[in-house]
């Protein structure tokens, strides 16, 4: 008796998030669905840059270009961006995704601000 293989389905999914969070040594680009399941990442040291170059801003848009690639099997087409970080790369990342195909609905940034930081060291004694 031959068993039917069963053909999976390829999973098309429209609407996602893109995470860019650029440090002052790294950017790195991490595209997902609506409810965060991880399509595509990348970062400098994937696309092949080392040591001070991977905090370039050319750099920046060669990870964002290599995350749109890897997630254009699923059909990814609008993102809703968020930002993190101070590094030079978050302008040139999300205009690299813009011009990779990417429609940016939405803008945001997440970068944690402290608002009163963290305790003071005590005093000493004079």
């Amino acid at each position: 008796m031959a068993e039917k293989k069963i053909r999976k389905e390829k999973v098309r999914i429209t609407k996602g998030k893109a995470y860019v969070a650029s440090t002052f040594n790294n950017t790195i680009v991490t595209l997902t669905d609506i409810s965060g399941n991880v399509l595509a990442s990348s970062s400098a040291g994937v696309v092949g840059f080392k040591g001070a170059r991977k905090s370039t801003p050319f750099a920046a848009s060669r990870v964002a270009e290599d995350a749109v690639l890897k997630s254009q099997k699923y059909g990814l087409s609008d993102v809703d961006v968020f930002i993190s970080g101070p590094g030079m790369g978050r302008q040139m990342a999300v205009k690299s995704l813009k011009s990779s195909g990417l429609k940016i609905l939405s803008l945001s940034d997440i970068t944690p601000i402290p608002h009163n930081g963290c305790r003071a060291k005590k005093q000493p004694r004079k």
